[in-house]
């Protein structure tokens, strides 16, 4: 199926862009059958914009980090849980060590 260039507006910003016959193909092989609502830029800062904020499964927010002193070589670290009294907490090295050994 040949395909043709063709002019699209963007639904963000309004300007015309070119959904190039080598796009719409990328599209057809992916199994889209939607064509894209929005030119490159505003594309490119959504994705950006989602990046940022944790959105689209993919990506992650990021994690809030505790800080804390490894129990075993002193070092300061940080860690993804809230350490609490009475619980040793290691830095990535030392708790690595520790696995490996107990294994």
């Amino acid at each position: 199926m040949g395909f043709t260039e063709k002019t699209l507006q963007c639904s963000d910003c309004g300007i015309s862009f070119a959904f190039t016959a080598e796009e719409q193909e990328f599209y057809a092989a992916k199994g889209y059958t939607n064509e894209p609502k929005r030119c490159p830029a505003c594309r490119e800062a959504r994705r950006s914009q989602h990046n940022d904020s944790g959105g689209y499964g993919a990506y992650r927010p990021m994690r809030q980090m505790y800080p804390a002193v490894c129990a075993q070589c002193g070092k300061e670290c940080e860690v993804p849980f809230e350490p609490r009294e009475g619980r040793p907490v290691y830095c990535r090295e030392c708790y690595r060590t520790l696995r490996l050994n107990s294994q």
